[in-house]
């Protein structure tokens, strides 16, 4: 579900979805047969994502295996260098958050550049390799990229006894809220891998008509918390299991003295010590967020159930192999109802893997140039829905009053 260790904003530019989307003049490409590729806005997004007329070939060996192809791509998968700037962000629950912009953009890029923000895995953060290979290739193409690290990843300040989790929506509702303040005149989007992707979708449908993202991307999203779990305790997964509980147990350990007198339901030592995720949010996570158990808080933190309240783009990628996010969780019908929701699911790809293709092995994964392809696509198509307002000017004024607002 994650990383292996190493009121709303107001935005009258946020265009209109079927507005957006709009692809009548683009002819319909039929996507390889290797990769399965299905969604209520299928004939909407395919002709933009060219790369996927090609066959998904894994790399010799590392990709023939979904836990080789996982391990390989945690550990040996290059880590671009960049430096980045750090903005923490305190929260209305005195919680605070790390916000991750590359150095120096704030005055290289104009303000209107597109805006896309990165969510990492359980546990994950900029330094992750994967996210720094996203953040590099959407920047080369002039977007402003900043990697949203959840309380206590990516050594983001803990400062209060509650980290974060997948059921919680605050803090991604402020961080939307704060990068939209800060660049009004920008489309918002967002990436997010793993549990970060499960968030991103609850999110997604959680605000769902006043949504302020422009489009999302989804990937190895483990979608059925309770499948995933039920998984991640078997064969091979178990080392995943305990690696994941040894960097939930290290982050816990850093901030333990906030959590020397928590009293009723928590169990302190539990949490401390766990030698499983589910040990960690039985101790820990599930009494934070008020749940009567782990089954109650995986149930009920599933962004499968989120995917038909979906209303703006969304790519969602898979691996049919992933031994951490099982295809079978995957809500694939009501992806296929949702004119807005569009599904790629690979052959291979591992977890956070997808060794293959041009970059491969030790360069960008499979899915960053599709990713890209489907932003760009995006981006081009809201800044073409400008002119249908009358007024253009008589609208900036309004947004820009509008977004002096506090919220």
């Amino acid at each position: 579900m994650g990383s292996m260790p190493a009121p709303q904003h107001l935005r009258l530019i946020r265009p209109i979805t079927s507005v957006h989307v709009s692809t009548k003049a683009m002819p319909y490409n039929h996507p390889h047969p290797s990769l399965e590729v299905t969604g209520g806005a299928l004939h909407t997004f395919l002709p933009a994502l060219k790369t996927l007329s090609r066959p998904y070939s894994p790399f010799p060996v590392i990709g023939w295996n979904c836990h080789v192809e996982t391990i390989f791509a945690a550990f040996f998968r290059s880590l671009p260098d960049v430096k980045l700037k750090r903005e923490c962000i305190r929260t209305k629950d005195d919680g605070s958050v790390a916000l991750d912009w590359i150095s120096g953009d704030h005055q290289l890029l104009p303000p209107d550049s597109p805006v896309l923000i990165l969510m990492p895995g359980l546990t994950g953060g900029s330094e992750d390799s994967y996210v720094r290979h996203m953040l590099l290739r959407a920047r080369s193409k002039g977007w402003r990229v900043v990697v949203f690290n959840s309380r206590g990843c990516g050594d983001s300040p803990v400062t209060t006894p509650q980290f974060y989790s997948a059921s919680f929506l605050g803090d991604m509702q402020e961080v939307v809220a704060h990068v939209g303040s800060k660049y009004p005149k920008a489309h918002l989007y967002a990436v997010g891998w793993s549990l970060g992707a499960n968030i991103l979708i609850r999110y997604l449908g959680h605000e769902s008509h006043s949504c302020p993202l422009s489009g999302a991307v989804s990937l190895c999203n483990p979608f059925n918390l309770v499948i995933a779990d039920q998984d991640f305790r078997k064969g091979f997964n178990i080392v995943y299991d305990k690696a994941l509980a040894s960097a939930l147990c290290r982050i816990f350990k850093k901030h333990a003295l906030l959590f020397e007198d928590m009293g009723g339901e928590f169990n302190i030592p539990l949490a401390a010590n766990a030698k499983s995720v589910r040990q960690f949010d039985d101790g820990l996570t599930r009494v934070s967020f008020g749940f009567k158990s782990v089954d109650d808080y995986y149930s009920n933190s599933s962004s499968s159930d989120s995917i038909k309240h979906v209303r703006i783009p969304l790519l969602c990628i898979q691996a049919q192999n992933d031994p951490i996010a099982p295809s079978r969780g995957i809500p694939c019908e009501d992806i296929k109802a949702n004119p807005n929701c569009l599904l790629i699911l690979t052959p291979k790809g591992g977890h956070l893997g997808w060794v293959a293709g041009p970059e491969a092995p030790f360069g960008s994964p499979w899915t960053d140039p599709v990713v890209m392809d489907f932003l760009e696509h995006l981006e081009r198509a809201s800044s073409n829905a400008f002119p249908c307002f009358s007024d253009l000017k008589d609208v900036q004024q309004i947004s820009e009053g509008l977004n002096s607002l506090e919220v």
